[in-house]
């Protein structure tokens, strides 16, 4: 494969760094996580320490400063190729940051900006519903105006970082008859009273990733607490969305990478009737498909982030990339379980786990179906 051009020295010394604190602070650890189903949180200050958290954020308010999104696309991939999912970092710095950062008023971004870079504050946002799924148009939960406050009842699930959040954005109907116009952002608080927190739910993969059911019983949330406009709350998440979007599919793409990885050193140290089972024609032309599909979706992804960069990535754009490199992912790893064999369904090889933890990636985020819609739409049909 050709030398990426996407990235200068600075990226690739900040690549460097990645892997050194992943080689000490997440992979010794990574396994207990699975079985405890959370990380802890020392891992969250030691990235804060590290300059992990808060890319974007300015430097007054203890962030990077820096708004290049090949950074945050740095440490996906860094965490994707030593198939590390428990922490969640890409949630935290790629998608419910930038919410602060973009809409908080001065004294919002004074107050919760330097906990989200120093690991003190992790942070969740909760649109999914039991009943609404990728619906958002069909959330019921709801803020009622009291003055000095609002008072939200409802429920979400399926929150990623939903057990250790300090920060979590409710996305509620301010307005239940203003449909779309109606819904806000508000930001609840640990300690709350009546914000609690319901199982961390077990899935069938990314076990060290915490992942919870949320409940709102008459919180009180000052008014201090809501994100931009009252009214438009709807509006913020398409315009966030598309970056949600982007960063998992530069983890998808990294991942048909350490896919291909997995399954060429397999092929050459595997011996069946007296042979490597990569110089068989089937399998020398499965994985020469496999390292076409995987460079083609690298192509594509790097060519995304440089137009993100730019500000020139829209939604459909966002939706074809998550959608065809998720589609791809399962479809690479499915056919590494195949080419493995019995190896390939016993938990101790990698790819096995990679087979687990690939599931979710075309449903999260939108799924599939709906990247599809959103694309249909911008072609006027």
């Amino acid at each position: 494969m050709n030398t990426r051009e996407l990235f200068d020295g600075e990226h690739e010394s900040f690549r460097r760094t990645v892997r050194a604190f992943l080689d000490k602070e997440v992979i010794p650890y990574h396994e207990q996580w699975e079985k405890d189903g959370v990380v802890s949180r020392e891992v969250w200050l030691a990235a804060g320490r590290q300059g992990l958290l808060g890319f974007d954020v300015a430097e007054e308010y203890g962030g990077g400063g820096s708004v290049d999104f090949r950074y945050n696309m740095v440490l996906a991939e860094e965490m994707t190729h030593t198939g590390v999912h428990g922490p969640g970092f890409p949630v935290h710095n790629d998608i419910i940051v930038p919410y602060i950062t973009s809409l908080g008023t001065e004294e919002q971004k004074r107050r919760w900006l330097p906990g989200c870079c120093n690991g003190d504050l992790i942070t969740a946002i909760a649109m999914t519903e039991p009943g609404a799924g990728s619906d958002l148009q069909g959330i019921r939960t709801t803020a009622v105006d009291k003055g000095e406050h609002y008072v939200l009842n409802g429920s979400k699930t399926f929150i990623s970082n939903g057990i250790l959040s300090d920060l979590v954005i409710v996305v509620a109907r301010t307005d239940p008859d203003a449909g779309v116009k109606g819904m806000s952002l508000l930001v609840v608080e640990r300690g709350m009273e009546g914000f609690e927190r319901g199982r961390n739910l077990e899935k069938i993969g990314q076990h060290a990733q915490d992942t919870a059911e949320l409940f709102f019983d008459n919180v009180e949330v000052p008014k201090e607490n809501l994100l931009g406009e009252e009214g438009s709350g709807f509006i913020s998440l398409m315009v966030n969305l598309p970056q949600e979007r982007l960063s998992i599919a530069m983890m998808a793409a990294a991942a048909c990478e350490a896919v291909l990885k997995m399954s060429l050193d397999y092929a050459k140290q595997r011996e069946a009737f007296g042979r490597p089972i990569g110089s068989f024609q089937h399998n020398r032309f499965l994985l020469a498909e496999m390292a076409t599909e995987s460079h083609i979706a690298r192509v594509f992804i790097d060519d995304c982030v440089r137009r993100h960069n730019k500000g020139e990535l829209d939604a459909s754009a966002a939706s074809m990339a998550k959608w065809w490199t998720t589609e791809l992912q399962k479809k690479l790893v499915d056919q590494s379980v195949q080419l493995h064999g019995g190896y390939g369904y016993m938990m101790e090889y990698p790819v096995a786990k990679a087979y687990l933890n690939s599931r979710i990636q075309t449903i999260y985020g939108g799924t599939t179906e709906i990247q599809k819609e959103i694309i249909g739409r911008s072609l006027g049909l």
